[in-house]
């Protein structure tokens, strides 16, 4: 079970409407294609709001990977 920050990071208005669209589409995606929103709205976190890949990855419940 992964544990995921991602169903609050849709309503906060600190997070990139480009990265809530992902981690909505996710949410609404059947399970095969969830992880390719997941690594969208991660590589989003990354980028625009400078986080760690790392952590950016762990806030949206995906394993250690790259950005």
């Amino acid at each position: 079970m992964r544990f995921s920050v991602a169903p609050l990071l849709i309503h906060s208005d600190a997070v990139p409407a480009s990265a809530r669209q992902a981690l909505r589409a996710a949410h609404d995606a059947p399970t095969r294609e969830r992880d390719r929103h997941l690594e969208s709205a991660a590589l989003i976190l990354h980028r625009e709001l400078a986080l760690d890949c790392r952590d950016a990855r762990e806030l949206v419940g995906l394993s250690q990977g790259s950005c």
